[in-house]
């Protein structure tokens, strides 16, 4: 073999070998990414299989809006009406988990308020927990998009477990 040959052949395999690293590179991000995005909630308002969507960010965090809730999110003096909430751990006191979403395409019209009422109690219906609901006296609850939101791309039904006896919630209802 020529020493043209060795050349050409050691540069194809430090080129090879580098396409594949960028290959790896790049499917590692996508993977984090995706991992990380709220677009891997349930879409057909299944239930959870873990609580890896829930908010990663560093906790308690104040003031956040209903569109940001992540599934196994966990809310300290939790309002459903409010325009805005505070997660926590999970592992301290709360009172309501969010345990369940259904988000509508983008393209659906508005589906009216009573079939978004029925979505809702499906959804909630559907919802899997651990168990430990058991030690508590809970309630279910939804939230969904009204027509004013629907028109700003609403599309979430939201499925919440709640204690009307304030943050006596200490686990997470999650598998």
């Amino acid at each position: 073999m020529s020493d043209r040959s060795k050349q050409l052949l050691t540069n194809g395999s430090i080129i090879a070998t580098g396409l594949v690293l960028l290959g790896l590179m790049a499917w590692g991000l996508l993977t984090f990414l995706n991992t990380g995005s709220q677009d891997g909630q349930a879409s057909d308002g299944g239930t959870p299989t873990s609580t890896a969507d829930a908010s990663p960010l560093p906790l308690p965090r104040e003031g956040v809006s209903p569109l940001d809730f992540r599934l196994g999110d966990c809310f300290k003096d939790f309002d459903p009406n409010a325009t805005s909430s505070t997660l926590v751990a999970c592992d301290t006191e709360h009172s309501a988990q969010l345990v369940a979403v259904h988000h509508y395409p983008e393209g659906d019209a508005y589906p009216g308020q009573d079939a978004l009422r029925n979505k809702g109690r499906e959804v909630c219906q559907g919802a899997k927990l651990n168990g430990a609901e058991a030690n508590y006296v809970l309630l279910q609850r939804t939230a969904f998009p009204s027509t004013t939101s629907w028109e700003t791309g609403d599309r979430r039904v939201d499925c919440y477990v709640t204690a009307d006896a304030g943050n006596v919630i200490k686990e997470n209802l999650l598998p």
